[in-house]
């Protein structure tokens, strides 16, 4: 399954051009063995990753809204 492995999901988002869900890459950043540092930088990019993503869900859900009505 793509969300306990980050190279699969790496090679999804190429492909497919699909972003995994955040829950999915919390759990990628806490399987991981990080230094304070990497752990703290990572989590910085991931509250931004997670701020776009639920930006977007809301965006493409308005859209296909308007498209189903």
């Amino acid at each position: 399954m793509y969300h306990y492995n980050p190279s699969t999901a790496l090679e999804e988002l190429t492909e497919e051009s699909t972003l995994p869900n955040p829950v999915h890459v919390r759990d990628m950043l806490l399987r991981r063995k990080l230094s304070a540092d990497q752990a703290l930088e990572l989590n910085r990019i991931f509250v931004e990753y997670q701020k776009a993503f639920g930006e977007a869900q809301k965006l493409g859900k308005e859209i296909l809204k308007r498209l189903a009505a």
